[in-house]
């Protein structure tokens, strides 16, 4: 039973062992079973953190366009090893995520465009820090986007 479930939530996406461990409590499997069927999938490879760390920084850097400080909160909740969240993690480079923030207020940019530029530069500003971009980030990409001259200098309040 306990193995059939794990297949089954692996057929639908790849998932931490932690998350697999809380779906097997959750479905009353005794711990010492869990355990064991968990420690098989790991031999095996279909249950491996690192990779799964790798392959969800990848995509939700791009994708989702978050920061580090986003996909370390991510994996965190995901249960993922801390070691094996700085190595994925570190593998982003300032500059990708310089990008990542820079196509993230792109986006929004497009969704404000009839309001005031303040109120452009403050809910892209917002939606920067919701993803966790620092504010050296944060200021970089708004000095960058087509607001309009007349107000340059409130990009210097994020840096």
């Amino acid at each position: 039973m306990a193995r059939a479930i794990v297949l089954r939530l692996l057929t639908m996406q790849a998932r931490t062992r932690r998350e697999l461990s809380d779906a097997l409590r959750r479905r009353n499997v005794p711990e010492e079973v869990a355990e064991s069927v968990l420690d098989r999938m790991a031999e095996v490879g279909l249950v491996n953190d690192a990779q799964f760390a790798d392959a969800w920084v990848e995509s939700r850097q791009q994708r989702r366009q978050l920061s580090r400080t986003g996909l370390r909160r991510e994996l965190q909740r995901k249960g993922v090893e801390r070691e094996l969240i700085e190595d994925a993690v570190g593998r982003v480079s300032g500059e990708d995520e310089q990008e990542a923030a820079r196509a993230l207020a792109e986006k929004k940019l497009r969704s404000v465009r009839g309001l005031d530029p303040q109120v452009q530069r403050r809910r892209i500003a917002g939606a920067l820090a919701r993803r966790g971009f620092s504010g050296e980030v944060i200021g970089s990409v708004l000095r960058e986007l087509p607001f309009g001259a007349e107000d340059d200098d409130s990009a210097e309040a994020f840096s």
